[in-house]
């Protein structure tokens, strides 16, 4: 870890049309010390051309060969292994079809200098797709599969949180579950689930990304509500906390059985 310093890690799958905007938007940040760390998994696009023709002076990995079938698992292994490379103390997950606002990155790393308790934030971000700054509805996490959450590029965390995320992230299994759930979860488990006011990402729904697969109520979306389930089983079992069985969870499996 290197103090002061932040990592912005970027994966990519076949977003071409995206990529260049939102390297650009980090590569603008007036924050000095930052390191960016890209991640081509395997796109079959012009990604690749794109990236070689600009010659980004960013730490890029191209991934030969997909590690997992789940392009969920896929992320979670590419987010992974740059974070192994990184050094920042402060980390910041980006999808390559979003892009920062101006100054996010001074503006969180401040949130984070001024409160060293701050370990998980996530700020509000600008939806194109519905032209309006996302709002999160208000849920009883207790008869919930999570808590509300918004989507990963939002996320910056403080490095040794994400490092101990990994521990529990169970990353070889759940194929249908995001990492964005996955971190919302645990860091909500574990008393250190923030929101901020601020917007300062901008997010692109993609309808051929990860997320367009589990559209409400689609077999994806039922399957990945029970990986939620069973993921917070697990993190709950460990953090010695009790489980609530409730109607969503029952109504869940059964749905699941039939599927």
């Amino acid at each position: 870890m290197i103090k002061d310093n932040v990592s912005i890690l970027i994966t990519n799958f076949n977003k071409e049309k995206y990529l260049t905007k939102s390297i650009q938007s980090c590569l603008s940040q007036n924050f000095k010390n930052k390191e960016i760390f890209f991640f081509d998994d395997c796109s079959t696009d012009n990604s690749i051309k794109i990236l070689k023709k600009k010659n980004y002076n960013i730490n890029i990995i191209y991934n030969k060969k997909k590690i997992f079938k789940s392009g969920t698992l896929n992320q979670i292994f590419a987010i992974y292994k740059i974070f192994k490379q990184s050094k920042g103390e402060i980390i910041f997950l980006l999808d390559s079809d979003d892009f920062f606002k101006k100054n996010k990155i001074d503006i969180i790393f401040k949130k984070f200098k001024n409160n060293k308790k701050l370990n998980f934030v996530q700020d509000r971000p600008y939806s194109i797709k519905y032209k309006k700054i996302m709002s999160l509805k208000k849920k009883s996490f207790n008869y919930s599969i999570w808590p509300s959450f918004y989507p990963t590029s939002c996320i910056a965390v403080r490095r040794n949180f994400f490092y101990n995320f990994f521990k529990f992230s169970q990353m070889a299994k759940f194929p249908n579950l995001e990492i964005d759930a996955r971190l919302s979860i645990y860091a909500f488990l574990n008393n250190e689930f923030h929101v901020l006011k601020n917007n300062l990402t901008v997010y692109n729904f993609d309808r051929h990304g990860i997320s367009s697969t589990y559209k409400k109520y689609s077999i994806g979306w039922w399957k990945k509500r029970k990986e939620a389930f069973e993921y917070m089983k697990i993190l709950m079992k460990k953090k010695k906390l009790k489980f609530i069985y409730s109607f969503d969870y029952y109504l869940t499996k059964i749905i699941n059985f039939f599927i």
